[in-house]
């Protein structure tokens, strides 16, 4: 019987699911750069998960922190996206509220693992 997967990975998985199509609207001159670089960025961050999922304790905690700068590296991205007026305030926001939630359990998940 397998273990369920762990939260932030569903969560990291279901961020994808809403953002990758959202990604392909960008203006041409913005997709192949900050869309791809964005997009590259989360689909690390998911693998990274995906490894601490698999990893032993001791090789856990350096997969999550890793997966944890990755994320940080991506909500800059996002918000350099509204700044260059690519997404409207409304999606911002939403990214963003999808982005914390990622962040909260991978910080949950990587507190628990230094703890055990």
């Amino acid at each position: 019987m397998t273990s369920p997967t762990p939260q932030a990975i569903q969560q990291c998985h279901e961020l994808l699911v809403w953002l990758i199509p959202l990604l392909d609207q960008f203006p041409r001159t913005r997709r192949f750069s900050l869309g791809e670089k964005l997009e590259n960025t989360l689909l690390e961050v998911l693998e990274r998960l995906v490894e601490a999922a698999y990893a032993r304790a001791n090789q856990k905690t350096s997969a999550l922190m890793t997966s944890n700068l990755r994320l940080e590296v991506a909500r800059h991205l996002w918000r350099l996206c509204y700044e260059l007026r690519i997404i409207s305030i409304k999606r911002y926001k939403h990214g963003a509220e999808l982005i914390n939630d990622l962040g909260r359990q991978i910080g949950g998940w990587l507190r628990s693992s230094k703890q055990a």
